[in-house]
């Protein structure tokens, strides 16, 4: 199908190997197409003085500083290769966002990952975006937090990395996202997220619509980010052409941790996938013919045209003897005015067609 899903696991691992590999199960079970943890060495992450968000000391220890908590988050580098080799055995892809140079090099070098994905809050890292462009790995770049000029400023950064023209500066970043070589590469390597970086996101605040706007004006493939509560945000984004869907997902949103309650449960991951396979294969082609299923239905819905009267050899076919009844397997009423004033070349009674 069209839209590629990823179902993000993220940190709901909390720590335990274990469950990191029954989160994959469920990813898998539910037909996600990728799972995505992330890779970061907490103390290269944050400070000790890094303050959390509202929505973490709502959901932890308000007293547990972000760096304490992230320590106690970290997807340990030996835990990777075996995620991979059993995601490989699911089925099911496996990625990992990377949150500091370091990880980025051991997912790219060591664990061999395809994609990267670059979280919202590196969009103004620009070191951090060359770095990523210089792997050569696909891309995929969420964009929380930021306008439509900062995404630019991060696809200048991409483009000047995946081209590898010159020495880094600003202007030699603008340049290489105007230059033909800049732009194809993004083309290939580039997809583009509408995220708002809030958990949960309101409804009114998930703006699906800004990825239609990042479409028309960057000429990339794009998708949708979703933190809202509940489906209907990605429903919305899979009519409106999304490439790509990423979920957080839980085994439990009971369980103690910073993501779990803004994330879909199994079964809710399932009704979620399914219906966003149901909505892309509803929406065709966008030719407009008609369809196999409906082919019988026009015969019986549409009518023919027809006498409604007797009408003698030679007779003036006129407004008052000819009309247009079901079934429609004869002449079509839209020839009316092509008849209207010509003569019957038979005896014609009344139904029958002209």
């Amino acid at each position: 199908m069209s839209v590629f899903f990823i179902a993000e696991a993220g940190v709901n691992h909390n720590g335990d190997k274990d469950m990191a590999f029954a989160l994959i199960d469920a990813a898998a079970e539910a037909g996600a197409d990728a799972v995505k943890f992330q890779t970061f060495t907490a103390d290269e992450l944050a400070s000790e003085t890094a303050p959390k968000a509202a929505y973490q000391n709502a959901t932890t220890d308000a007293s547990e500083s972000q760096l304490d908590m992230l320590r106690r988050l970290e997807l340990p580098h030996d835990w990777h290769a075996p995620l991979r080799d059993y995601c490989a055995g699911k089925g099911i892809e496996f990625l990992s966002t990377p949150f500091d140079t370091g990880s980025l090099r051991f997912l790219a070098d060591e664990v061999g990952l395809k994609t990267i994905k670059v979280p919202s809050g590196e969009i103004t890292n620009g070191p951090f975006l060359l770095r990523i462009a210089e792997t050569g790995r696909d891309i995929i770049l969420s964009t929380g937090m930021s306008d439509l000029d900062e995404v630019r400023d991060a696809l200048g950064v991409l483009a000047f990395g995946l081209t590898g023209s010159g020495a880094a500066s600003a202007a030699a970043f603008s340049a290489a996202y105007d230059t033909d070589a800049g732009k194809a590469a993004l083309r290939e390597k580039v997809t583009v997220l509408q995220c708002t970086s809030a958990y949960p996101t309101p409804l009114a605040e998930a703006n699906v619509r800004a990825m239609v706007t990042m479409r028309e004006a960057f000429g990339l493939r794009t998708g949708f980010s979703d933190h809202t509560e509940g489906t209907s945000a990605s429903f919305a984004a899979t009519a409106l052409g999304a490439d790509v869907i990423e979920k957080h997902f839980t085994l439990d949103r009971q369980l103690p941790g910073p993501d779990h309650k803004a994330s879909l449960e199994p079964g809710e991951l399932k009704e979620l996938i399914d219906g966003i396979r149901a909505i892309e294969t509803s929406l065709g082609d966008g030719i407009k013919t008609p369809q196999a299923s409906e082919i019988e239905t026009a015969t019986v819905a549409r009518k023919s045209l027809i006498a409604l009267e007797e009408i003698g050899p030679g007779e003036p076919l006129t407004e008052a003897n000819l009309g247009a009844k079901r079934p429609g397997d004869g002449l079509s009423p839209m020839r009316y005015w092509d008849i209207v004033g010509g003569t019957a070349a038979r005896r014609l009674k009344p139904g029958d067609p002209i």
